[in-house]
C-alpha cells in the first residue's frame, strides 16, 4: 500500500510540475518570461488571458506595500537614527517653508506648449515633487506631525492642475489642459507615484477625504488611460510601444503607482502584465552587445528607471519575476556594463545623439548601483538617489547601496567594437591618449541626429573635433530643421546638396575591420543612408595610427554614374585657425591639433560658419568648417588627418 502511495505522489507530483511547465513556471514557482512573451498577443500590450493565468499563480492578491507603513515605529526609528536618515531628514527640515509652485497658470502653461520653453514650467514642476517627497518621508522618520500640513497642501495642489504633463508634451491644441483626453509622460508618471507613496505610507495621518481624492486622481490619470492605451494603441500613451526611455520612465511609475493604490486584483495583473510585454520594446532598443543609442546620460535614466520597475516587481512577488534577467541574461548584462565599454577614455565619452560627452557626478546612479549588484559592473563609490521610490529602495536594501571604499578602475581595451550598431572606439595609448568613436548606426535611432558616419575624436581629456552634440531642448529643438539635429551639423559628406535621410533603412554597414596593436582600421559603406540614386560607391575609412603622438585620418570616397557636387565638414566647439585650404588648427584649452586635408579629382575650397543654433548642450559656440569641392566630378576621394601638435 504504501509503495503504491508513493507511486501516486510522484506521479501527481510529476504532473504539477509538466503543469506549471506549461504555464511557463518555472518548479521554483518563478515566471518564465520567455513562455509568457511567446503568449502575448501580437496585436496589444495588455496581455492575453494565458499570460493572466500565468502572473496569478506569482502575483500576491494584496497590494503592494513599497516600505513599512509610518505605525511600523520600529523600522522606522531604526532607519531615523541611520546616517541616511539623518541626512533625509536634514534635507526635509530645510524645505518645511517652501509652499507649492503647482498649479502653474493656464497661460503659462499654454506658451510652454507653444514655444516649448521648459525654463518656465519644468523647475517648478519637479521642485513640487522633490518637496513633497521629502515631507512624505521625513514624517516616515520623524512621526509627529510636523510636515503634515505640507503634505495636505502640496498634496491638493498638484491635484488642482489640470494637467499633469509638461507642456510641451500636450497636443498642440492643449487637449489635456481642456480635459478632452488623458496621458502620462514623464512628469505624469512621477506626480502619481508620489501621491500613491503618500496614500500608501502615511495610514489615517490623511483623512479620509485625502485619501479618496488621491485615489481617484490615480485612477483616472494613470491606471485607466494606461490600461485603456494597451488594449486600443491610442493616441494617448504612445510611449509604450518605445525603445527609448520615456518607456521605461513611464512604465515603473505606473507600475508603481497602480499595484500600490488600486484595490482591484485584476488591474494590478493587467497592470503588471501588459509591463512586461512593453519591455519587450524597450529592451529591443539596446543591442545584445548592450550598447544603447540614447547615449550615456539616457542609460542612467531609462535603465535606471527599468532596473527600479525589476527591483519593486522582485520585492512584490518574492522574487517570482525576475526582469534583472527578463528573457536574455547575457543581453541584460551587457546593457548593465556598457558605460564602461562607451568611455572612451577619462571619463569623456561621445555625445552622439542626444547622449552626453562626460560621465556624470550628478544626478541619481541608481543604474549604476544596481547594475553592481545584479550584472558585476564596477561598483559607484558614492549613491546618488533623485527620487523616494529609490531612496525606500535603498532602505530596504542595505547591503546592495554600500558605497565602494575605493574606485574600481580596469583599463580600457585598445578598442570596443558594437558591433550590432556599428559602433568603434579606437584608443589610443600615448601618454596623452588620442581616440576616436565613430559610428555607422541608422537613422531611427533614438534622439537621431540623421549623423551615419559621425566621429568624436578625443585628445587626453578634451574633444577636438567631430559631434558637437544635441541641441538644448526648447522651441524647435526636435525640428529636423534643426541644423544641430541634420547631418548638415555633423561631420559626414553632403552631395549634390543633399542631406542624410530619416529612417532606419537610411544606415551605415561596417564591412571591414582591423585592430591591431599599433593601428585601427574601420570600412564603411554609408551610401544607404543617402537617397543619391547616381551614387555607386560613397565609403568612409577611419584609420588610427597609434605610433608616436598619434594620428587619425578619416577618409571620404565616392564614385558616381554622373558628375556630383561633393563636400564634407570638421565640426568642433573650439577655437581654430584656417592656415590654408590644406591646413586647419584646431585649439582646445589644453591641446592643438592640426588636420590636414587632401584632395583627389578635384580641388578644395574651405568655407566656415557660426552652427546657427544658439543653445547647446555641449556649450558653443560650434563651427562648421566646410570642405567643399569646386567643380562636380564623378568621383574622388577627401582625406582628412589629424595629427596632434
Amino acid at each position: 500500500m504504501m509503495k503504491k502511495t508513493l507511486q501516486f505522489i510522484c506521479c501527481f507530483t510529476m504532473m504539477v510540475v509538466l503543469n506549471q511547465d506549461v504555464l511557463g513556471q518555472t518548479s521554483s514557482g518563478h515566471l518564465d518570461i520567455s513562455t509568457y512573451l511567446e503568449l502575448a498577443d501580437s496585436d496589444i500590450i495588455y496581455p492575453s488571458s494565458e499570460q493572466i493565468e500565468m502572473l496569478k499563480k506569482v502575483m500576491p492578491k494584496e497590494a503592494f506595500q513599497p516600505a513599512p507603513k509610518i505605525s511600523d515605529r520600529a523600522y522606522w526609528d531604526a532607519i531615523a537614527n541611520s546616517e541616511s536618515g539623518q541626512d533625509y531628514l536634514v534635507k526635509a527640515n530645510g524645505l518645511l517653508d517652501k509652499k507649492p509652485e503647482v498649479p502653474i497658470t493656464d497661460s503659462i502653461y499654454r506658451l510652454a506648449n507653444k514655444d516649448g520653453n521648459r525654463g518656465i514650467y519644468k523647475p517648478r514642476y519637479y521642485r513640487t515633487m522633490d518637496h513633497l517627497e521629502h515631507f512624505i518621508l521625513g514624517e516616515c522618520l520623524e512621526n509627529n506631525g510636523r510636515f503634515l500640513p505640507q503634505i495636505i497642501s502640496y498634496s491638493n495642489a498638484i491635484m488642482d492642475m489640470k494637467s499633469w504633463l509638461h507642456p510641451n508634451h500636450d497636443d498642440n491644441d492643449n487637449g489635456v489642459l481642456e480635459g478632452r483626453r488623458m496621458t502620462i509622460d514623464l512628469g505624469a508618471r512621477k506626480f502619481g507615484s508620489v501621491l500613491a507613496l503618500a496614500e500608501s505610507l502615511l495610514e489615517d495621518k490623511l483623512s479620509e477625504d485625502l485619501k479618496n481624492r488621491i485615489n481617484e486622481n490615480l485612477q483616472n490619470r494613470i491606471i485607466d488611460t494606461y490600461l485603456k492605451s494597451t488594449q486600443f494603441l491610442d493616441e494617448n500613451n504612445k510611449w509604450i510601444k518605445s525603445t527609448s526611455n520615456w518607456n521605461s520612465v513611464c512604465t515603473s511609475g505606473t507600475v508603481l503607482t497602480t499595484i500600490t493604490s488600486s484595490e482591484n486584483y485584476e488591474e494590478r495583473l493587467a497592470t503588471v502584465g501588459s509591463a512586461l510585454n512593453s519591455m519587450v520594446f524597450y529592451l529591443s532598443g539596446f543591442g545584445d552587445d548592450g550598447y544603447c543609442s540614447e547615449g550615456l546620460g539616457y542609460w542612467g535614466y531609462g535603465f535606471g528607471h527599468y532596473l527600479y520597475l525589476a527591483q519593486i516587481l522582485h520585492d512584490y512577488t518574492d522574487g517570482q519575476i525576475d526582469l534583472f534577467a527578463f528573457n536574455n541574461a547575457d543581453k541584460m548584462k551587457n546593457v548593465g556594463n556598457f558605460p564602461e565599454g562607451f568611455e572612451i577614455q577619462n571619463k569623456v565619452c561621445s555625445p552622439f545623439s542626444d547622449g552626453v560627452s562626460s560621465i556624470s557626478s550628478k544626478g541619481s546612479n541608481f543604474a549604476n548601483v544596481l547594475s553592481a549588484k545584479h550584472y558585476g559592473a564596477i561598483p559607484p563609490t558614492e549613491i546618488r538617489m533623485e527620487e523616494a521610490a529609490e531612496q525606500l529602495i535603498a532602505w530596504q536594501n542595505t547591503d546592495m547601496f554600500q558605497v565602494a571604499e575605493t574606485a574600481t578602475t580596469s583599463e580600457l581595451p585598445n578598442h570596443t567594437y558594437f558591433n550590432e550598431f556599428g559602433m568603434v572606439i579606437s584608443r589610443g595609448k600615448q601618454q596623452a591618449p588620442f581616440s576616436i568613436a565613430v559610428k555607422a548606426g541608422h537613422n531611427a535611432e533614438n534622439h537621431n541626429h540623421s549623423d551615419v558616419g559621425t566621429y568624436t575624436l578625443v585628445l587626453d581629456d578634451e574633444i577636438m573635433t567631430g559631434d558637437i552634440g544635441a541641441p538644448s531642448y526648447r522651441a524647435g529643438s526636435f525640428s529636423p530643421d534643426n541644423k544641430a539635429r541634420s547631418s548638415w551639423g555633423h561631420p559626414v559628406p553632403i552631395i549634390n546638396n543633399i542631406l542624410q535621410s530619416n529612417g532606419i533603412e537610411f544606415n551605415g554597414i561596417i564591412i571591414e575591420t582591423e585592430f591591431k596593436e599599433d593601428k585601427d582600421k574601420v570600412i564603411m559603406n554609408i551610401m544607404p543612408a543617402y537617397e543619391l540614386p547616381m551614387l555607386q560607391t560613397l565609403t568612409r575609412t577611419m584609420v588610427n595610427d597609434k605610433s608616436g603622438l598619434g594620428s587619425i585620418t578619416i577618409e571620404d570616397q565616392f564614385i558616381a554614374t554622373e558628375p556630383v557636387s561633393f563636400g564634407s565638414a570638421i565640426m568642433t566647439l573650439n577655437t581654430y585657425e584656417i592656415i590654408d585650404d590644406t591646413t586647419v588648427i584646431l585649439t582646445s584649452k589644453n591641446h592643438k591639433v592640426k588636420a590636414e586635408i587632401k584632395s583627389e579629382g578635384f580641388e578644395i575650397s574651405i568655407n566656415d560658419v557660426v552652427v546657427p543654433v544658439a543653445h547647446l548642450r555641449e556649450g558653443g559656440p560650434a563651427y562648421r568648417i566646410g570642405i567643399d569641392a569646386k567643380t562636380q566630378v564623378k568621383e574622388g576621394k577627401l582625406t582628412i588627418t589629424y595629427t596632434p601638435l
